[in-house]
């Protein structure tokens, strides 16, 4: 069969090679898919078997040419369509695929290659994506993404780095004739370093780059989509029922067990409540009793804790001033003072010391848009668990932000008991990790209507209860007891029946959820 081997999935034909594939063909053995290509797959569909090859189908039938402009830096077509510099202009059709030739200087050194094609280095791409693109799709990226590339290659390598693609796309631009891109691109470089003028940028990523309030554009994305599945949906208004100040602080005490003791800092319930009665410290814990107390100061204080904030600004100022109460005896963790190292939970690196200000910042706009009250605490607690802004301490004040929203508006605060940690991590870790916030914001929902039913002014029944439905078994019990309850003065509210059951049997992603009837509570 010549030079053939039937082991590849597509041939090209010329005039050294027409009869070997008519030989082939003859045989059954292989088929056309275009103008000169031919395959020996039989299953799949023309298209996928073009964009699977792509690049070896350029390097064959336009030589001397190379992928360019958007095409550069994505190395896949772009709604159906690769752009690719080269001795002419013309437009050649393929299944699936619509190869766009544009005029221009073929490869120089530096550029590079992937399955024999050559595709413009970064420089010169950027030069190529300066220009204006009249038709559509666009043979550019947007100004924007362009800004997002350079910011990110800014902020991740310096300075110097960002100079160093400016001085080797000036002399790329002097051999290739792109003296007018290189000034665009000079331009926007100057301006996220301060040295030009802001209106060379177009982005928000770059503007806030030159304003030295940076933040992190992937974050932002991932908010941005959080922000629209919230503003999308209605919220069932639950009332809270701890509506005298006793059973609100013993809620708040609860609050605090609880968010601590998932985040590590365990007590036995009966030595909390000491902590918290007689307002000292063990002696054998001091630290992490002070952080019981620092969490309890603050949710249990209902006119404080319905504070919310008015503007960015306010925001930053609160966040900070809560901080400091919730680790104020935890100086070695800089109480009320952002991070100045970068942390990292498992796989997941949180936003960067200098990217948090400006992320919380430009992260506020879409909460400051959003009206429902459990939106917004939905929003704000994971703006927060994402950012990561302090050393320690975040999940807490993640929470009290969350409950403080809920707290201004009279609803139920949300509690996480223990054995609901699983779901609750979980579901933070899939919106993070895959942007699927429907499980995070049913995990939330579900947490809500469990929590309103917890009220009540007497310690003793409300801890029983909480004992009830396995509140306090570490989550790898898999298992939620939800019980019906009968109507008593001192836990008011508790109607869960067959509707509570209904809602969490259909909202839980990961719990085993059983009923159990209880009496007499």
């Amino acid at each position: 069969m010549g030079d053939f081997n039937l082991l590849d999935e597509i041939y090209f034909t010329g005039r050294d090679k027409y009869k070997s594939i008519q030989s082939l063909l003859s045989k059954g053995l292989i088929m056309k898919i275009a103008a000169e290509i031919y395959t020996s797959n039989f299953e799949a569909d023309p298209s996928d078997i073009i964009r699977r090859n792509l690049f070896q189908i350029i390097a064959e039938k336009f030589p001397g040419s190379l992928i360019s402009h958007r095409s550069a830096f994505e190395l896949a077509p772009f709604q159906d369509n690769i752009f690719v510099t080269s001795k002419y202009t013309d437009k050649y059709q393929l299944p699936g695929v619509t190869v766009n030739l544009l005029k221009g200087f073929g490869p120089i050194t530096g550029d590079g290659y992937m399955f024999g094609a050559a595709f413009s280095q970064r420089e010169r791409a950027l030069l190529e994506n300066m220009q204006i693109s009249k038709g559509k799709p666009s043979k550019s990226l947007s100004r924007e993404q362009i800004e997002e590339k350079l910011e990110m290659y800014l902020r991740t390598h310096g300075e110097e780095y960002l100079n160093q693609i400016r001085d080797k796309s000036r002399l790329i631009a002097h051999q290739l004739s792109m003296t007018n891109e290189f000034s665009k691109l000079d331009g926007v470089i100057g301006a996220m370093m301060g040295t030009k003028s802001i209106k060379k940028l177009k982005s928000d990523v770059g503007k806030a780059r030159f304003n030295r309030i940076p933040f992190d554009i992937n974050r932002i994305h991932l908010f941005e989509k959080l922000f629209f599945d919230l503003q999308s949906k209605m919220f069932k208004r639950v009332p809270d029922a701890n509506d005298n100040l006793k059973s609100y602080k013993l809620f708040g005490f609860f609050e605090s067990y609880f968010s601590n003791y998932i985040e590590g800092t365990k007590f036995q319930v009966e030595d909390a409540k000491q902590i918290v009665d007689s307002g000292l410290p063990m002696p054998s814990r001091v630290n992490d009793s002070h952080d019981v107390l620092g969490t309890y100061k603050i949710v249990s204080d209902k006119k404080a804790l319905s504070v919310i904030p008015n503007n960015a600004d306010d925001f930053i100022d609160l966040l900070k001033y809560r901080h400091k109460i919730l680790l104020n005896a935890r100086p070695e963790f800089s109480p009320g003072m952002f991070k100045e190292r970068v942390n990292v939970a498992g796989n997941t690196v949180f936003v960067e010391p200098e990217l948090v200000i400006g992320t919380l910042k430009k992260g506020f706009e879409y909460y400051n848009a959003l009206q429902e009250p459990f939106a917004r605490a939905a929003y704000m607690m994971f703006l927060i668990a994402e950012t990561h802004p302090f050393n320690d301490g975040n999940g807490r004040i993640a929470r009290i932000f969350m409950n403080s929203e809920l707290t201004r508006d009279n609803q139920s605060k949300i509690l996480i008991i223990t054995s609901f940690r699983d779901d609750y991590i979980l579901a933070l870790k899939k919106l993070t990790n895959q942007h699927v916030s429907e499980v995070y914001i049913k995990m939330l929902e579900k947490a809500h209507n469990l929590s309103s039913r917890i009220n009540g002014e007497n310690f003793n029944q409300v801890y029983d209860f909480l004992k009830g439905i396995n509140a306090f078994e570490e989550a790898n019990s898999n298992t939620i007891l939800i019980p019906e309850i009968k109507r008593d003065d001192n836990l008011k509210n508790l109607d869960i029946e067959n509707k509570l059951e209904a809602e969490l049997k259909n909202t839980s992603q990961l719990s085993v959820i059983k009923t159990k009837k209880k009496k007499g509570l």
